[in-house]
């Protein structure tokens, strides 16, 4: 088993480390309510796809709305 023969020092580490980043996600705005959406999912709010009908949440929105 191969053993380091020296330890790693503060900087080396901290530098190689460096790339590392977090990434924020991308988003978009929902064409049905206007609700900013993750890109390649349904719509939180309404329960839309790429303009399209995808859940039940946006049936129950609509009976709402009817009533």
């Amino acid at each position: 088993m191969a053993v380091p023969k020296k330890r790693t020092g503060k900087a080396k580490q901290a530098s190689r480390r460096a790339n590392w980043k977090g990434t924020v996600p991308e988003t978009t705005i929902c064409t049905n309510c206007g609700a900013t959406v993750l890109t390649h999912t349904v719509c939180t709010e309404c329960g839309t796809y790429k303009g399209k009908t995808v859940s039940k949440k946006s049936v129950k929105t609509e009976e709402k709305d009817a009533e």
